[in-house]
């Protein structure tokens, strides 16, 4: 009865962390742009950060340069911007391993 239990807890284990590993590799679709300019974050400089169920994050594993001027009219700095992202909240910080910008829809 004991290596019964063991057994199914160790499977019941590695389901819960198969899931875990299986949210962390979905891509979602979510606002990105300034931290500072647009999502009114507290900071120096101008960061790149996410926004989740309305709770902004800035982002580690990419930063507001590689995707573009962010002082351009469709900059970071001066729009809210579409991205497909990969990545965990860890340390009030949103860790990104997959970061692309979409294209601006024309409303």
């Amino acid at each position: 009865m004991k290596k019964l239990f063991t057994f199914l807890f160790l499977m019941f284990s590695a389901v819960i962390l198969a899931q875990d590993k299986n949210e962390a590799s979905k891509i979602q679709i979510m606002e990105a742009s300034c931290g500072q300019c647009q999502f009114g974050m507290e900071g120096k400089s101008c960061d790149l950060a996410v926004r989740i169920d309305g709770k902004s994050y800035f982002v580690e594993g990419t930063n507001i340069d590689a995707h573009g001027d962010a002082h351009a009219n469709d900059g970071f700095c001066a729009s809210i911007r579409k991205a497909a992202v990969i990545g965990t909240i860890k340390d009030n910080k949103f860790v990104v391993t997959y970061f692309k910008l979409q294209p601006i829809t024309k409303q």
